[in-house]
């Protein structure tokens, strides 16, 4: 019995912790989470028929969002006295976050641990987006491709002077590129990632879809 007890205790010790209900603005930094749309919709979008799949749309590096982190762990759905953003505010996020839907679920999600009102909270993760250079190559496949998910790291680095290995990780899922995260300071100044962040996918031959 001991012996499972200290097991349980380890397990729980080597996760990260998920936070609900902090007190909003208590993080230690933040993570900018870039997500490929083409890659997005060929997984679960267009299942969904969700318009930032719309054949007329053309996104490339969508905001997914922008997460106040702990070193390690994350709070999430946080206690704030700022009021919700309207949805005038969250439909003007879908140009870079795909759909206000996703603004909306990103603010209750983590913008209420940000400390900021809505519309302080929309600004800053509109300029952390704007921080970063999407690499322009990946807008230029014509075709899907299958690469290294260290191909997709190392054209953000080139791109990024600013960045070190350590401040940017790529995440796959089903088979596909999924993620580009950048971790930032409160003042948007690229920092290490903490060690439940700085997971890089392994991938050799990771999905990469074309923008429609």
């Amino acid at each position: 019995m001991r012996a499972l007890i200290f097991l349980v205790f380890g397990v729980c010790l080597a996760s990260p912790s998920l936070a609900d209900g902090e007190q909003a603005g208590d993080f230690d930094y933040y993570v900018l989470a870039l997500s490929w749309s083409p890659n997005w919709c060929a997984i679960e979008g267009d299942a969904r028929n969700s318009p930032q799949c719309d054949a007329n749309e053309d996104h490339g590096w969508i905001l997914h969002g922008l997460w106040p982190q702990y070193h390690r762990g994350w709070p999430a759905n946080c206690r704030t006295p700022h009021r919700n953003p309207p949805r005038s505010l969250t439909s003007t996020m879908s140009d870079i976050m795909g759909t206000s839907g996703l603004a909306w679920y990103q603010w209750k999600k983590h913008g209420t641990c940000s400390g900021l009102s809505g519309e302080d909270y929309f600004e800053t993760a509109r300029r952390a987006y704007d921080s970063v250079t999407r690499p322009p190559v990946f807008r230029k496949l014509d075709n899907s491709i299958k690469l290294p998910a260290a191909v997709v790291e190392q054209a953000f680095l080139e791109a990024n002077p600013r960045l070190d290995a350590d401040m940017v990780t790529i995440t796959c899922r089903d088979g596909f590129i999924q993620e580009a995260r950048i971790c930032l300071s409160k003042t948007l100044d690229p920092v290490p990632c903490g060690r439940d962040v700085i997971r890089d996918c392994t991938m050799s031959d990771a999905r990469f879809d074309p923008v429609r």
